[in-house]
């Protein structure tokens, strides 16, 4: 008789692996903000949503919350890390940013004026992440309790994140093309759905099931609207080309920033 938890095990390390190569997916976006020292139209906010959803879902796996959810916890905090990187990037490269030393102390200042949305969000979230953390430790003493207050979060914010994305689908029927919406990406989504979809069955945990079964559906309405307008689409006309930084960028990291 094959063991569950072995199963379960060799399963979730596949999640990990595939969601890893997720992670990494927007690194091309921060090679060329690097390149360029700036980064021209591309959004903060996908990445700092991703930060607070594996911040979650590392909380999620914690023993205290949920027992043998270890493989959770090791893939949501080095997401975590990298989106920090991520976030980091923003800011170092945005337009206010001066090498010179001496500005150090008018740079701080500029970076509290000028991205005080990006900082406040970021403390809000953080502000958030304790708030629930102090909830589940003292209001919530029984790991079951636990989950279910924290797995909730999680899925709540993984069913907004996928509503995201559904300006992409709207902008491949309108135009007829899927130049803008990398199969690879899609392919690996739902794969990465997929696996997470068994490892929540095997071992069931419905907190785990639900975001991963939405999110493979998803990602498979993406592989049939790739079958229905590859013939359609124009690989060499650059006039349906979204703005820089726009849909493409976003919905890679929409795509990462859903899975477990």
């Amino acid at each position: 008789m094959v063991d569950t938890m072995f199963v379960r095990t060799v399963v979730g390390i596949i999640g990990n692996v595939i969601s890893f190569f997720l992670f990494l997916s927007p690194l091309p976006t921060f090679v060329q903000i690097i390149k360029q020292k700036a980064v021209q139209d591309f959004k903060a906010d996908p990445y700092v949503m991703t930060l607070l959803n594996c911040a979650m879902w590392s909380l999620y796996g914690m023993p205290f919350v949920k027992p043998d959810s270890l493989l959770v916890v090791t893939i949501n905090g080095f997401g975590f890390f990298l989106e920090l990187i991520y976030v980091a990037i923003f800011l170092i490269f945005s337009p206010w940013v001066k090498r010179d030393i001496i500005i150090i102390i008018i740079i701080i200042i500029i970076i509290i004026i000028m991205q005080r949305k990006l900082i406040i969000t970021l403390l809000v979230e953080t502000a958030f992440f304790i708030g629930v953390l102090l909830i589940t430790l003292l209001v919530f003493h029984a790991p079951p309790k636990r989950a279910m207050f924290v797995g909730l979060l999680c899925i709540v914010f993984n069913v907004i994140m996928y509503a995201s994305p559904l300006t992409v689908v709207k902008m491949v029927i309108k135009t007829k093309s899927v130049k803008y919406m990398p199969f690879f990406l899609s392919l690996a989504g739902f794969c990465n759905g997929i696996v997470w979809t068994i490892y929540a069955l095997l071992k069931f945990d419905v907190n785990i099931l639900i975001p991963n079964g939405l999110g493979s559906l998803f990602a498979l309405l993406q592989l049939v609207l790739y079958a229905i307008y590859y013939r359609t689409t124009n690989w060499d006309d650059d006039d349906d080309q979204p703005p820089r930084g726009g849909h493409q960028e976003e919905f890679s990291e929409i795509q990462l920033s859903s899975k477990v």
